[in-house]
């Protein structure tokens, strides 16, 4: 099972360097897909300007073209969770700023409907304060986010994930959220056995 999700991972990600053209300006995500996009990217042998949402490869985009990332979950209206790296503010910066933003992903990331946990990224100061508002929250035992944040976990009911998203962000405290909106979302290839289905959002 390990090696054929693995498989296909690599076939999605094939795919979706394929629409990457000469010249264009492509935001590259952070994650275990994504891995497998750039030797795929390196074959075709382009003339690219590439930047990373990790801090170790670049800093974050201001103008991008495309930006090609993997996702947590994936709802067929085209709603993502983001962020088990922990790099979801970044990774949402770059979705917000790309002009297509394509995701990748294998089979078991496609889901009816979203489920907790959300990762989130918290201010340090008032955390205490912070927990208490947003109720079901966990933190996580790892080091900071790239820009100081604590991560943490929302791990409630989902339900509606435009309310829930709205909640978040009008709670003060929450740097950003894992939620990234299907308006955000331009194409998913989704590796699937041997095969790779494209969806193409009409927000596209």
């Amino acid at each position: 099972m390990a090696a054929e999700v693995e498989n296909e991972k690599r076939l999605a990600a094939e795919a979706a360097a394929e629409i990457v053209q000469n010249g264009m300006r492509v935001g590259l995500g952070t994650g275990s897909t994504v891995a497998y996009l750039l030797p795929a990217l390196a074959r075709r042998r382009l003339s690219l300007r590439c930047v990373a949402t990790s801090p170790e490869t670049a800093q974050v985009a201001q103008t991008l073209g495309l930006t090609i990332d993997g996702a947590d979950q994936i709802t067929p209206e085209g709603w993502l969770i983001k962020g088990g790296g922990a790099a979801h503010t970044r990774e949402k910066v770059v979705a917000v700023t790309a002009t297509q933003f394509v995701v990748i992903a294998d089979s078991t990331k496609p889901v009816a409907a979203l489920r907790a946990p959300v990762p989130l990224e918290l201010l340090s100061f008032g955390l205490e304060s912070t927990l208490r508002r947003l109720g079901t929250v966990s933190l996580r035992d790892v080091k900071r986010s790239p820009d100081g944040g604590v991560i943490a976990d929302f791990t409630g009911e989902v339900g509606d994930p435009g309310a829930l998203a709205a909640m978040l962000e009008a709670t003060p405290g929450v740097v950003d959220h894992g939620l990234f909106g299907p308006e955000l979302v331009s194409t998913i290839f989704v590796g699937r056995g041997a095969s790779v289905q494209r969806i193409d959002l009409p927000s596209a």
